[in-house]
């Protein structure tokens, strides 16, 4: 991506504006598209290589069976979120900046360099990283456990358990507390149930696909649990695209200067956010948690799924507060110029809502990122933070179906709420709709909470 901004000749040449105007540019040949799709796609490729298993394999240098290994384990999740948020405030700012007014070119290359340097240092503390040796496909263990309790359907589970009637093997893996055969979905527990001659005389099951261990059982249990958790996060993110989607359109409507010689880019309002997640969250690692743990006895001073709730409540209220600013943004800008007009207010009255986004993300994916890593079953981390980009993924999905059907609905009855003319447009609305859609979803949240259980909990002493 680097060399098609530095070698004129993998890019198209450049063209006028009164080229523009007449259709004479000159457009890109199937060689300089191929090198920019391939470039694409490597870069997808890596980075679904790097996100979801950074996380697990950073958790797992910490040892868990100690408070020191769990508390650093809790603050790392908080320290990686920080280090993220900052990162992008320096690419938003600092990059995008060399890329318009210096260098594109050089913009892209500052960040190529960073990565091969990542890449060298990755590779210096390789003798220093502790490492979990695979176990086998994720996937056919899960399957062979619906598969054999499937087979096993007719039989009777035993009223009480009893030593040697469920296949129960040496526990391997050392991070996380050996589980135990619950009675929830005790369907699936027929899975270990063990039927005649299925262990062999050296300890291992004849057939993986008759039998299975009470942990294969218990993981899937877990997953099922997280299943729904995941589910309500997906329209949970919802607030956070609106943000991202219209915030600049408002920016462009409103005074955008900052004091006698400061002109803020409506593009770069966003950073609000960034600076409001840099902030918090090492205040909030340092000095909330802390003081929280001292009344609530609970390591982390508040429970997962009670920080992503708090997240989804920051989302609502976000909405709602961005509801109400618009409205006044619109009133004004229309008194102001009618549809074409710029409302008098200075950008900085967005930073409310800006900020609120901020901490629903520092409560809703931090909070989902260490729910993850701590509640899926350990070998099965890695999918468990690729569902953190998969609720990226289908909120972004979710949001442009909402968007659609809004602003078809509502052309349909004289008053598009989502016209190209956001002073025309009944943003403020639509806001409304998302928090009350929001607030739906947060019920839902509650409910699946609720009956949710833990797979571990630990209470400080």
């Amino acid at each position: 991506m680097t060399l098609t901004a530095l070698l004129p000749q993998l890019r198209p040449p450049p063209c006028t504006h009164e080229g523009q105007l007449h259709g004479q540019c000159v457009g890109h040949n199937k060689a300089q598209l191929g090198i920019l799709i391939a470039s694409l796609c490597w870069l997808s490729i890596g980075t679904g290589g790097i996100k979801p298993c950074s996380i697990p394999f950073s958790v797992d240098q910490f040892d868990l069976t100690t408070e020191e290994g769990r508390k650093g384990n809790n603050s790392f999740y908080n320290l990686y979120y920080t280090t993220q948020t900052i990162v992008l405030l320096i690419t938003q700012t600092v990059v995008v900046y060399i890329q318009n007014d210096i260098s594109w070119a050089l913009g892209f290359g500052i960040p190529t360099l960073c990565m091969l340097f990542a890449i060298v240092l990755f590779f210096v503390g390789t003798k220093v990283y502790i490492y979990i040796k695979p176990e086998g496909s994720v996937f056919a263990a899960v399957a062979q456990v619906f598969v054999a309790a499937y087979k096993k359907r007719q039989l009777n589970l035993p009223a009480d358990e009893v030593d040697g009637q469920f296949y129960n093997p040496p526990f391997s893996r050392s991070l996380l507390p050996e589980l135990h055969l619950t009675r929830q979905y005790s369907c699936l527990n027929k899975a270990a149930l063990i039927v005649g001659d299925e262990v062999k005389q050296d300890g291992l099951c004849e057939n993986p696909w008759r039998l299975c261990s009470v942990q294969q059982v218990e993981d899937v249990k877990c997953l099922i649990n997280i299943i729904p958790i995941w589910l309500t996060s997906v329209l949970g993110f919802l607030a956070m695209n609106q943000q991202g989607t219209f915030t600049v359109a408002q920016a462009l409507k409103m005074d955008l200067q900052f004091g006698p010689s400061i002109k803020i880019p409506a593009g770069s309002v966003g950073v609000i956010t960034l600076i409001a997640i840099a902030i918090w969250l090492p205040f909030y690692d340092g000095i909330v948690v802390a003081a929280l743990e001292k009344v609530t006895k609970q390591e982390g001073g508040i429970t997962l799924l009670q920080r992503i709730g708090i997240g989804n409540l920051f989302s609502i209220l976000t909405m709602l507060v961005s509801g109400f600013i618009e409205t006044e943004r619109r009133l004004s800008a229309l008194s102001h110029g009618g549809t074409d007009g710029i409302a008098p207010m200075t950008v900085m009255w967005l930073t409310p809502q800006l900020i609120l986004i901020g901490f629903s993300e520092i409560f809703s994916i931090v909070g989902l990122i260490e729910f993850y890593n701590k509640q899926f079953p350990e070998h099965m981390r890695s999918i468990g933070n690729s569902l953190i980009y998969l609720t990226f993924s289908f909120a972004s999905y979710a949001s442009s179906t909402v968007i659609s059907v809004v602003h078809d609905v509502s052309a349909r009855h004289g008053s598009n709420w989502l016209s190209d003319d956001i002073n025309t447009s009944k943003l403020d609305y639509f806001y409304f709709l998302i928090a009350g859609i929001s607030s739906l979803n947060f019920l839902f949240f509650l409910f699946c909470a609720r009956r949710y259980h833990y797979r571990s909990s630990v209470k400080l002493m």
